[in-house]
């Protein structure tokens, strides 16, 4: 599989600094929306009679699905003319393929990339077994960390560069209810490095703040969230 070969790496796109975009996406009255009050870092607790792989397997499989769904609502304008770059803010996100060669690629194509990839890796039973008796490799929390990696990437870019599409479709309150799951069910089992999602701390502070509907504050969130710290 070639994707397991490969990685990404977030660079500065060597640009002069412009004047920072305003962003709309932490406008009070747009990050309070949700589509339900639930108790987020309650909801990722690992059950007692559920096993640890089981429970990961389950939740990033549907992961998976939502992000590539919240993505599908606004991939006509997720164009290679509109984003030239896979790029969060002012970090560019590069593809590599199995033999370390960097891929230039348009954000649509990088999408492609961890939208296939992700597909093939989920429905391998011999990665995310299915059948009773069948045994998680040893190297699956790292697939699954790898995973949430790059469902980080398409919801950071989701964010950075068609929050206005998804506020005109009126579907900012699913975006934001998705980023919180996600990113309280990472911090609960660190799946995410601090550094990978340091991009996008302004954001998750005011989601996922203690006040916030469904938010486990910077200090909750479970085993994971003491390595939620902002570094640069």
């Amino acid at each position: 599989m070639d994707w397991l070969m490969g990685k990404s790496k977030a660079k500065p796109n060597g640009k002069k600094p412009v004047a920072e975009e305003k962003k709309v996406y932490l406008e009070p009255e747009y990050a309070k929306s949700r589509i339900t009050d639930c108790e987020f870092k309650e909801l990722v607790m690992l059950p007692r009679e559920i096993d640890l792989n089981e429970w990961l397997a389950s939740n990033t499989t549907t992961f998976f699905h939502h992000v590539n769904l919240q993505y599908s609502t606004i991939s006509e304008f997720c164009t290679g003319d509109a984003c030239q770059t896979m790029a969060v803010c002012s970090t560019q996100y590069y593809w590599y393929d199995e033999r370390g060669k960097k891929v230039k690629c348009t954000a649509p194509q990088y999408v492609d990339f961890v939208m296939s990839s992700v597909q093939k890796l989920v429905t391998d039973e011999d990665v995310f077994p299915t059948k009773y008796g069948r045994e998680f490799p040893s190297s699956f929390e790292s697939l699954v960390k790898k995973i949430c990696r790059y469902l980080f990437h398409v919801l950071a870019h989701i964010y950075s560069s068609h929050f206005k599409e998804t506020l005109a479709l009126e579907l900012h309150g699913h975006l934001n209810t998705l980023y919180v799951h996600f990113i309280l069910f990472a911090r609960e089992f660190n799946l995410l490095d601090p550094k990978e999602t340091a991009v996008m701390d302004d954001l998750t502070e005011v989601l996922c703040s203690s006040g916030g509907p469904g938010g486990g504050g910077a200090g909750g969130g479970g085993t994971g969230a003491q390595n939620h710290v902002k570094e640069r």
